[in-house]
């Protein structure tokens, strides 16, 4: 059963038992009041039947005003030791009026049936005359309700048909109302079997109120919204990988080439002269160590993307100190001149210290021999200058692309991912990277980082990253 046909059913269910419920009590209270006047009446004659004393048994028993309801059009006198009777009707004596008629009951109201008369009796204990003597008897007054017998009837027929027509009514507008009230739902519906069938995400649904089936609308178009980013994200994510993987396996190629070449070069012997074949291993080793730079920086761009749940405090002057001693010594024909504020950042120090040693190698890369390299450390974050040649100009936009080689940077050694990783580690501590040129030449890169004063962080744990690994560029 849909839910609209089930809505239609508990509107009419509903106004049914509320218009049965006011017909019931309608009914009950005509009623009442209807047999309530006759009561009355009989109850009123009584008492002027009894006020009078002790009528003679064929004597006419006194009656009551018209503004009071009249004279009983029915009275019977019953007495109890002769059983005789007298009255204008003949009432039906039963065991009960027998006993008020003997002295052992009291006043009771009651409906007899005569015939096709219905009528409503009032018995009554009473004492009469039978020449000198007084006789205990039972008088019964009674007034015919085949009057309101007939009125209560045609109420019943009229309240009858009122409940059906409510019913009927209820359930008309209930289905109207439902469908009224269902339409953002079965536009939900629609939606959600749109998305199923095209899997277009960017279909929306019409908020028409702020009630609850509008809040079910504005969620499930919030619900789309967040599915849409994740799946534009999911997207990029596939195809940053895919170029990843496509872009790796062509820089492969070159040394593992090469490498295989030498290889067989040496394994073939002939008449290489010993000079040849130390050239050849020099060759091989160097292109080993390349190829495991390149496959490192390739590892660790894929576990870049990677979330990561070991971010805590990190002193960036502590890192730039271990990582300006490790450049020191891989570049001792370059001099590093650092001014270190201590300012403390949050990430993982491995990785931190990884994006950091890239620049330093960078930029000791292009510095000339006996090249100075600026290194600052501030609350903007990490600042590094060579005076070198540079960076032309057309390959700015692009220095922190993966495998791209500038003019600049073209024959000498290195995978093109050391400034990639750079950016990423950026990205993922909530900053950025940028480079430009020096107004008195060489290049300057920035790394800006959400910092904060170190003397903020004293008596905390900061972490001191000390791992002294060289990471090409």
């Amino acid at each position: 059963m849909s839910l609209r046909r089930r809505i239609s059913y508990v509107a009419a269910a509903a106004v049914a038992v509320a218009i049965l419920l006011a017909a019931l009590v309608c009914y009950w209270v005509v009623r009442s009041q209807l047999r309530g006047q006759v009561d009355d009446a009989l109850r009123a004659q009584a008492t002027a039947v009894l006020s009078v004393g002790a009528p003679a048994l064929n004597q006419q028993l006194p009656g009551i005003p018209p503004s009071a309801g009249g004279p009983a059009q029915y009275y019977q006198v019953v007495v109890g030791e002769t059983d005789q009777r007298a009255g204008n009707y003949a009432l039906p004596i039963g065991s009960r009026v027998h006993s008020v008629a003997n002295g052992m009951g009291g006043m009771y109201l009651t409906d007899v049936q005569v015939g096709d008369n219905h009528l409503r009796e009032l018995v009554l204990p009473a004492e009469v005359r039978s020449g000198l003597e007084m006789l205990p008897a039972a008088v019964q007054l009674a007034r015919p309700l085949n009057g309101i017998d007939h009125i209560l009837s045609r109420l019943r027929l009229i309240l009858f048909l009122l409940c059906a027509g409510g019913v009927a009514l209820a359930a008309v507008l209930g289905r109207l109302a439902a469908r009224q009230v269902l339409a953002p739902l079965a536009e939900v519906a629609q939606t959600a079997e749109h998305i199923s069938e095209t899997e277009d995400l960017t279909s929306r649904i019409h908020v028409h109120a702020d009630d609850e089936v509008g809040q079910l609308a504005t969620r499930f178009n919030a619900m789309i919204e967040r599915l849409q980013s994740s799946r534009a994200e999911l997207d990029d994510s596939v195809r940053a990988q895919r170029q990843l993987v496509a872009d790796a396996s062509h820089e492969l190629r070159t040394p593992i080439t090469s490498l295989r070449t030498n290889i067989e070069v040496l394994l073939a012997g002939g008449t290489l002269s010993e000079e040849d074949r130390q050239r050849l291993l020099a060759d091989v080793v160097e292109q080993s160590e390349e190829l495991s730079a390149l496959i490192g920086d390739l590892i660790e761009l894929a576990r870049g993307d990677l979330p990561h749940d070991m971010v805590e405090d990190v002193r960036l002057d502590r890192i730039l100190e271990e990582s300006i001693s490790r450049a020191r010594r891989d570049h001792p024909e370059v001099a590093f001149e650092a001014s270190l504020q201590p300012v403390t950042v949050e990430g993982v120090p491995e990785r931190l210290g990884r994006a950091v040693n890239n620049l330093l190698d960078n930029a000791a890369r292009h510095s000339p021999p006996h090249g100075v390299v600026d290194v600052t450390v501030n609350a903007d974050g990490l600042r590094v200058r060579d005076h070198g040649t540079g960076v032309d100009e057309a390959d700015l936009p692009y220095v922190f692309d993966r495998f791209y080689r500038g003019k600049n940077s073209r024959g000498r050694q290195g995978s093109g991912l050391g400034l990639a990783i750079v950016r990423q580690v950026a990205v993922q501590l909530g900053g950025s990277v940028d480079v430009s040129n020096a107004a008195d030449g060489g290049a300057i890169f920035s790394l800006h980082l959400p910092t904060i004063s170190a003397d903020e962080t004293d008596g905390q744990n900061v972490t001191l990253w000390a791992d002294e690994r060289r990471a090409p560029v």
